[in-house]
C-alpha cells in the first residue's frame, strides 16, 4: 500500500528541485535527501564514479506510476535510479498521514 522509492540526484540542488516539484503534485508525502554520498556503477562499458544526493521518497503504491513518469519527465539523467520498496509495516498514523499527504 505504501512505498519508500529510491532516487538519485547530480546535486542537492537538483534533489531539492525535483523534491519540491513532485510535493507540490502530491506524489509523495516526503522526501528525504541525502547529500555528499558516492556511487559507483557501470556505464557505457566502465566503471563509473560520481557523487551524488539520495533522494529517499515516501508516497502510496497508488502514486507509483504518475511518479515515476514526473521523475523521468524533469530528471537530467538518460536513465534514472527509480527504485520502489514495499513498506511491509510501520507506524500506523505515520502511514496514515502518507495517504492523507498524497489524496490532493
Amino acid at each position: 500500500m505504501y512505498r519508500v522509492v529510491l532516487v538519485t540526484a547530480p546535486s542537492e540542488e537538483k534533489a531539492k528541485e525535483m523534491a519540491r516539484k513532485i510535493l507540490e503534485d502530491k506524489l509523495c508525502a516526503c522526501v528525504n535527501i541525502n547529500p555528499g554520498i558516492v556511487s559507483m556503477y557501470w556505464w557505457e562499458g566502465k566503471i563509473q564514479e560520481d557523487g551524488e544526493s539520495l533522494m529517499i521518497i515516501k508516497t502510496g503504491s497508488d502514486k507509483m506510476e504518475e511518479l515515476i513518469k514526473k521523475i523521468k519527465e524533469i530528471h537530467p539523467y538518460t536513465v534514472p535510479e527509480i527504485i520502489a520498496l514495499p513498506i511491509l509495516e510501520g507506524n500506523e498514523d505515520y502511514l496514515n498521514w502518507i495517504r492523507t499527504e498524497t489524496a490532493g
